[in-house]
């Protein structure tokens, strides 16, 4: 995980709480629970990519070690 991953995650969440409260504002409610629930996929599917490769790292550590003992 890089940061620039890190920042692209927080990014889309500021522009996705930023078009939250503008729907809110207008009274568009339908289209605000429809962008949260957008943005919710999409910050799932990057949090499973993200512990996808966490848990690389941690089969690469583990073969590492096996292959000094």
């Amino acid at each position: 995980m890089e940061l620039q991953d890190v920042l692209r995650v927080a990014g889309v969440g500021l522009v996705i709480a930023l078009l939250h409260i503008f729907f809110e504002q207008l009274g568009k409610k339908e289209f605000s629970f429809f962008l949260f629930f957008v943005a919710y996929l999409y910050i799932t599917v990057e949090l499973i990519r993200f512990l996808r490769l966490f848990f690389n790292e941690i089969v690469v550590f583990f073969q590492w070690l096996s292959v000094l003992g």
